[in-house]
């Protein structure tokens, strides 16, 4: 064993050597703090010496205590060798131990072995004694099983022989009561038998039960054709005999079924079908009511001499009815084809009334389960099917009181779902429409002539005290006759007729807009009507070139405009107002006729040009209120440019050309926003228009005044600060109701003003020195046009060469306008705090 060592036989080992010896990787360190967790710094992997060391002596005073601090690091130093000692000397043992550990492991495995090996023969054994065992109960089980088989399968082979027999006696003495139960019987054994008909046997009788009820169903034919052929389908000896028959045909084939309703059917209506032939008299559309009434009284008559032969699930009567529909629709179609000549519109509504009302009462009678059959059971008719339509209930966009001469509607509470009873004879009369769609188109243009008519022998609207602008009275009317024509056609058709009727309404629609309301707008435009009418109607949108007619007006004949009176405002506000309604209710109507029209013709119901006709006549109209309001304010802009602006010497209050226009704007603004309270929204659009019109016919005005002086500028300038005023207020002139002009009208008066203001500031700027002059224009109105910049020239009045001089610095300074940053000059800084007081003294007064 080694000596301990001394503190003096310890080899100096330099400080990079041990940190590298001990440093380990960080999943070593960390699984080492896990078994021997320590908070001792010197067991901290980050270990610093020159740090501990200061730890332990912080100051001079402490070095006193080193001998301790030494005799306690070498104690912990023996303490730690004798544990490192004691650990060494432990593993010499561990090998050892090991090893004889795993011997004796090795041992106990193979005893496991042994002993696992000694089980699984002796199960071997078990198992071999068990299948001895049970060898003679499982030969017995199969036994058992193979032996029931056998007997079910001869019981069942008895039975079938022995009701194979049964049926066929049964079946000569006609007992078909209890042929029915038996037959059913028959037919469920035989299923048992799919997998043995291999067998002759077998075979045999399954061929003879097919015979069986072929037979049967042959017999059970002839029988009824016998009866009712025979009796004359009255009332029959043997009800209950054929009635169990009904019962055995439920059994058989679904095809002896379709064949016997296919003969009763035919049977029942074969008197219909003479009473009511194409060359009968009774067989045209007046008496209608009359093939009706005789199927009633024949489901009568047929109910209580067959309702109890046949099965209620058969629908017998509901059979009857359907087939007797698709019989009068196939001879209506034919009888209305050869005597188209004859029909008019009151006889072709007259049989739709009454046929319609029909399917109304058939279909609360039936439930329509003969118009669905569940795959293919009901034979087809000789006559075509009625094709069954499935219209949504109706969603007038008009309500009103329905009228007492439309079609009845089939409306039930119980199902949501139309009946398919509806349209089954109704169908027929779809191809002679078009006589309803004429009549309709003639009425309709009647009461556009009576429209026309009226408001010429009764003169416009008249205007009451406070009334806003009315609608005309003839545009409800006009759409109340289309809800009752919409309805009407709805209810007969969905399809091309409904696309034929909104072809109509469109047309009396731009009529309406054209005839009524465009033509009866007053002065400017009744001088070009000829013209307008002329171009509507090639165009399908009148009323659209009214703008040019106006301007080209403007230029020709200004003196002659004069104003309208209170009654014409009061009109083109009316007429505004039923156009604005006119086109709420077109799109309204619109939509209606796309629910109604069938889902394939969607695509084709589209009235966007009627709207935009109704579009154009809105505009008109405004166009036609703001140039009413500008031929007036034109006497005092005229007056304006005869001010000699260069004799003015003192700023005063604001002219009295702006008084003028004031007044003016504050006697018409009221009136045409009264009538126009219903149409809010036009008012505003009127207001804009007058804007963006006058400003700039304002700012030309104001341009043709020269020479100003700069008193003469800065009395304009207060002119026009009164006048941006005024406009700024414009849309609540005169109202009770302090309302906040809109901001994109604010936006349009506040900039078209400003340039006003702008121009007049730099008129009233010092010429001298010119480029000053330029620079100042520039940057106040940021125009590049010369030709613009020649009229502030002209306004200064200035000569010819000074304003040669000035043309030529614009020229070259206008690139590099946009770009101006220069400062002022000392004259420019004087203009403007003249301005500014100038500012200051229009905002005091």
């Amino acid at each position: 064993m080694a000596a301990p060592m001394d503190e003096d036989d310890v080899d100096i080992i330099d400080d990079e050597h041990l940190n590298a010896m001990l440093v380990f990787p960080p999943d070593v360190q960390q699984a080492i703090e896990q078994v021997l967790p320590s908070n001792d710094p010197l067991d901290r992997p980050d270990f610093n010496a020159v740090e501990y060391i200061n730890n332990l002596f912080p100051t001079e005073q402490s070095l006193a205590n080193i001998d301790d601090v030494i005799n306690r690091m070498r104690l912990k130093i023996h303490r730690l060798d004798d544990n490192i000692r004691g650990v060494v000397r432990g593993q010499t043992n561990a090998g050892q131990d090991g090893r004889q550990a795993l011997s004796e492991a090795q041992k106990a495995i193979q005893e496991l072995f042994k002993r696992i090996k000694d089980i699984k023969e002796k199960a071997e054994k078990s198992e071999q004694m068990v299948k001895e065992i049970t060898r003679d109960i499982k030969q017995l089980d199969h036994a058992k099983r193979h032996l029931t088989s056998s007997i079910t399968t001869l019981n069942h082979l008895h039975m079938l022989v022995g009701g194979v027999d049964s049926l066929e006696s049964l079946t000569r003495r006609r007992q078909y009561g209890e042929v029915a139960n038996l037959l059913q019987g028959v037919i469920n054994v035989m299923e048992h038998f799919q997998k043995y008909m291999s067998i002759p046997q077998i075979r045999q009788l399954a061929d003879k039960v097919k015979k069986i009820q072929s037979e049967l169903g042959t017999q059970i034919l002839a029988d009824f054709e016998d009866a009712f052929t025979t009796q004359g389908g009255k009332l029959l000896s043997n009800q209950s005999q054929l009635a169990e028959a009904c019962l055995v045909v439920n059994v058989l084939d679904p095809k002896v079924k379709r064949d016997l309703l296919k003969f009763f059917v035919k049977l029942q209506l074969q008197e219909y079908v003479v009473l009511f032939g194409e060359n009968q008299d009774v067989a045209w559309l007046d008496k209608i009511d009359r093939r009706y009434a005789w199927l009633k009284r024949a489901l009568v008559e047929c109910e209580e001499k067959f309702g109890r032969m046949f099965p209620r699930d058969w629908d017998i009567e509901e059979r009857i009815c359907v087939e007797f529909c698709n019989i009068t629709r196939s001879e209506l179609s034919k009888i209305m084809q050869n005597r188209s000549s004859e029909i008019d519109v009151k006889l072709l509504l007259f049989a739709i009334k009454r046929t319609t009302t029909f399917e109304t009462l058939v279909a609360k009678r039936y439930r329509g389960a003969t118009l669905r059959p569940p795959g293919g059971e009901e034979g087809p008719s000789p006559y075509p099917p009625a094709k069954i339509d499935s219209p949504e209930m109706p969603t007038n966009p008009f309500e009103t009181d329905e009228s007492t001469e439309q079609p009845v509607e089939i409306k039930t509470v119980l199902k949501p779902k139309p009946s398919p009873f509806q349209g089954i004879i109704s169908k027929c009369f779809e191809p002679h429409l078009h006589i309803y769609i004429e009549s309709q188109d003639r009425y309709l243009s009647e009461l556009i002539q009576q429209f026309v008519a009226d408001f010429h022998s009764h003169g416009p609207p008249r205007m009451e005290s406070d009334e806003s602008g009315a609608i005309l009275p003839s545009s409800a009317d006009l759409f109340v006759a289309y809800k009752n024509c919409m309805v009407q056609c709805s209810n007969l058709s969905t399809g091309t007729p409904l696309l034929s009727l909104t072809a109509t309404f469109q047309k009396y629609l731009r009529e309406y807009a054209n005839r009524l309301l465009t033509n009866n707008l007053p002065n400017l435009y009744a001088r070009h009507r000829s013209q307008s009418v002329q171009g509507s109607s090639t165009s399908g949108a009148m009323g659209i070139n009214i703008s040019a007619l106006l301007k080209e007006g403007l230029k020709d004949s200004t003196p002659e405009i004069t104003k309208f009176t209170k009654e014409e405002q009061y009109l083109v506000c009316s007429i505004l107002c039923t156009a604005e309604y006119c086109l709420d209710t077109t799109s309204q109507l619109e939509e209606k006729l796309k629910q109604k029209v069938d889902p394939t013709l969607l695509d084709k119901i589209k009235l966007n040009s009627e709207m935009d006709v109704f579009h154009g006549v809105i505009a008109n109209c405004i166009q036609l209120l703001v140039q009413d309001l500008e031929s007036a304010c034109d006497p005092a802009l005229t007056a304006m440019n005869k001010v000699n602006w260069a004799a003015i010497e003192t700023v005063g209050d604001q002219s009295s050309y702006v008084t003028a226009i004031t007044t003016h704007i504050k006697q018409t603004l009221p009136t045409i926003r009264d009538n126009l309270a219903s149409a809010r929204k036009y008012f505003t659009q009127f207001c804009i228009k007058f804007a963006n019109s006058f400003i700039p016919r304002f700012v030309s005005h104001m341009c043709k005044c020269k020479p100003i002086s700069t008193v003469g500028a800065e009395q304009l300038l207060l002119d026009t600060h009164s006048l941006k005023t005024v406009l700024l207020d414009l849309p609540s002139i005169g109202s009770k109701v302090s309302r906040k002009a809109p901001a994109s009208y604010t936006k349009i008066v506040v900039k078209g003003m400003t340039k006003a203001e702008m121009i007049l500031k730099v008129v009233m700027s010092p010429a001298d020195p010119p480029q000053s002059f330029v620079d100042n224009y520039i940057k106040l109105i940021a125009d590049r046009d010369t030709a613009n910049f020649q009229k502030v020239l002209d306004m200064k009045s200035l000569k010819r060469s000074d304003q040669n001089t000035m043309l030529e610095l614009f020229r070259t300074r206008v690139p590099r306008a946009e770009g101006q940053t220069s400062s002022p000059s000392a004259h420019q800084e004087q203009e403007g705090s003249r301005i500014r007081r100038l500012e200051k003294l229009i905002k005091r007064r």
